[in-house]
């Protein structure tokens, strides 16, 4: 082996390297992004669970019972004076738990046996069970450092907090009725964006387009004929998509089905907006691949709250899932899939995601020019 040579050889892919910058893109930026988002922005805890708590015993007992609740990183409780108010919190997403102490707790806890009733939004059956697992702990180490004022009091020798858990919208209390629709969001975004940028970038490696722009063909009718194939192609997964959800993992749907077509397709033509500008900024069906995967399927997964709770997570990680196109598409489908209409939660993201429609539609013709 000729040592000379060898030194050479790795100069030349040394300087090769520093004139390629998708090399350091692919090797330094992409390892940090992951390293930071899922090492800092990351989390299994579930906090910030906003709790409605509804005191139908007034007593001091009972509200010490539930002061756990308070000062405590993991709950944001708001005390409600009737169920009715705590069951439309729950029905407009603006509570995760509803904790219900009953107006005979107090009596009932020195007889020995008290029930409190504690509802779960049920759409997220991660926030779910970690909060009905945080609620139960809460109430038995209370119970437990009570233990002298009431155990010894109670005729049959022990005293007991028993949670009585009911989840909503979610009755068959799995998993997958949460994470299809957020499949159903992944799909989407690796047809609409991902293939749609690696197909148009291919065109400008291999000059079709600059073969187009001598022609009197306008760049508005180059992005309406690449649009509308690929869109067809994503209505129809979508289609298959839900057929799937419904008749196979028998995932409930309580919303509107125009409402789920509709709000798909405004995603649909975002993502495949996002994808068509990386592919004409870039023109490299290399870069353009790399750029879809960081701004595309790891953002989905992992910042739009398909698998993480954005509100367990850091602040500016917060802000930038709430960027995503994708984070409003994935309220929307849970919201529709297992709670029904809800028109106000609707009509915001629906107006968020007609704005990255407009906003990818400008940005794709202003950066697809007619020039060789």
């Amino acid at each position: 082996m000729n040592i000379s040579r060898l030194r050479a050889l790795i100069l030349k892919e040394f300087k090769q390297m520093t004139r390629d910058p998708s090399s350091f893109l692919i090797g330094i930026i992409i390892p940090l992004m992951l390293i930071f988002l899922i090492g800092h922005g990351l989390s299994m805890d579930v906090k910030n669970i906003s709790v409605a708590v509804v005191l139908e015993d007034t007593s001091p007992t009972a509200r010490d019972t539930v002061s756990f609740l308070d000062g405590s990183p993991y709950f944001i409780p708001r005390y409600e004076t009737s169920m009715q108010d705590a069951e439309k919190l729950m029905s407009k997403r603006k509570a995760d738990v509803i904790l219900c102490i009953p107006p005979d707790f107090t009596s009932r806890l020195y007889r020995g046996r008290a029930p409190v009733q504690v509802i779960l939004y049920g759409v997220d059956t991660t926030i779910a069970n970690a909060a009905d697992a945080y609620i139960q702990q809460g109430l038995q180490d209370w119970e437990t450092a009570h233990a002298a004022d009431f155990i010894r009091s109670a005729p049959s020798g022990k005293g007991r907090i028993t949670a009585v858990t009911r989840q909503w919208f979610n009755d068959a209390n799995t998993s997958s009725w949460m994470f299809i629709p957020g499949l159903i969001v992944l799909v989407m975004t690796i047809v609409g964006m991902f293939l749609t940028s690696l197909v148009m970038s291919r065109e400008w490696e291999r000059g079709t387009l600059e073969s187009l722009f001598v022609t009197p063909v306008r760049p508005l009718e180059i992005i309406l004929a690449k649009t509308i194939p690929y869109f067809c192609v994503a209505v129809a997964g979508l289609c298959l998509s839900l057929l799937t959800s419904r008749y196979v993992y028998e995932v409930p749907l309580h919303g509107e089905l125009f409402l789920i077509l509709f709000s798909s397709m405004e995603y649909i033509l975002a993502a495949i907006g996002m994808g068509l500008t990386i592919s004409s900024v870039v023109k490299s069906q290399f870069l353009a691949a790399q750029l879809s995967l960081i701004f595309s399927m790891l953002p989905t997964v992992m910042l739009s709250g398909f698998i993480f709770d954005l509100r367990s997570v850091p602040a500016a990680i917060g802000y930038i899932g709430h960027i995503l196109p994708a984070t409003y598409y994935m309220e929307l489908l849970k919201s529709l899939f297992l709670t029904g209409t809800n028109w106000p939660l609707i009509l915001k993201n629906c107006t968020v995601l007609a704005g990255y429609v407009i906003l990818f539609l400008l940005l794709t013709l202003k950066v697809t020019k007619k020039e060789v």
